[in-house]
């Protein structure tokens, strides 16, 4: 899909538990050049089951404008809108991801909570059916560490790749290229490879320091025990098969167990990134 020139970072509100959505959503935005649109769907079932209707759709408009306020406050000259829509919110939000440049939820009290997820949670159906990236955002604010992005060797994961690597370009971070390998595999064969496919996307953004990374093990629990420590971890959403509705065991791991944001990457093409408005990359760390 070829994003378009003003596409927006979208960021779906459920309630006030999303707020830290919308401070990381605007800093993405502001990053990439993008405006951010804030969207929350009214439920009228439960405005009727209220004292009066009147109230739901206060709460509402109250909401949008807290998270508005927010995102000046996290970004000021940030081009935000707020929209307030009478459906529901997964297929609204299914629907506008097709036109949008990143989507932006909350986790739904996923990480650390160590129940089982059912498959119906919003951000697990998004991953699995949004037309753009995808970021979920934990309500513990992540460490200032690396970027992390999780590479096979698939298509699908060298996206991820290039969108980690302007990530990692935009936040003044350094990239964590990691590949999970079989115990029988070479290992310096697979640097090598993982090398090579991180110097193809680093072309524009030299400065990036970057490690490429080969471990053997389980690549969900690599990637989870790695994310950690990390501040951003990005992976594909299925690195063999990136149809829609179809979502791999890794990015179902990272998304319940990681405690990091983690973006689930689908829906790209060979476009530009960054728009015009971005703003310059942050001056990089030691």
């Amino acid at each position: 899909m070829a994003v378009p020139a003003d596409a927006a970072v979208l960021v779906g509100l459920g309630s006030d538990l999303d707020l830290p959505v919308v401070e990381q959503a605007a800093q993405e935005a502001a990053g990439h050049g993008r405006p951010l649109h804030l969207l929350h769907t009214f439920d009228w079932r439960v405005a009727f089951a209220a004292d009066t209707v009147a109230v739901p759709r206060d709460q509402a408009e109250k909401l949008i404008t807290r998270a508005a306020q927010l995102a000046h406050q996290t970004e000021p000259g940030l081009t935000v809108r707020g929209e307030i829509v009478e459906s529901a919110m997964l297929p609204t939000l299914i629907r506008r991801s097709e036109t949008a440049f990143l989507l932006a939820v909350g986790d739904s009290g996923m990480a650390g909570s160590g129940q089982c997820v059912p498959a119906e949670t919003t951000a697990v159906q998004l991953a699995a059916r949004a037309g753009c990236p995808l970021l979920v955002v934990r309500r513990e604010p992540p460490p200032p560490g690396p970027v992390l992005v999780g590479v096979d060797g698939s298509p699908s994961s060298h996206l991820a790749l290039r969108w980690a690597v302007e990530c990692a370009s935009r936040r003044g971070a350094r990239l964590l290229a990691l590949r999970v390998v079989e115990y029988d595999e070479d290992t310096d064969a697979v640097t090598k490879q993982l090398s090579e496919a991180l110097a193809q996307h680093t072309g524009r953004h030299g400065a990036v320091p970057t490690e490429c990374r080969v471990v053997r093990g389980d690549p969900a629990e690599v990637l989870i025990d790695t994310s950690r420590g990390t501040q951003l971890a990005l992976v594909a959403a299925r690195g063999d098969e990136p149809g829609r509705a179809m979502l791999g065991a890794v990015a179902q791991s990272l998304l319940y167990h990681s405690p990091a944001p983690v973006v689930v990457v689908r829906g790209l093409a060979d476009a530009p990134l960054t728009g015009p408005g971005a703003r310059p990359a942050r001056d990089q760390r030691p």
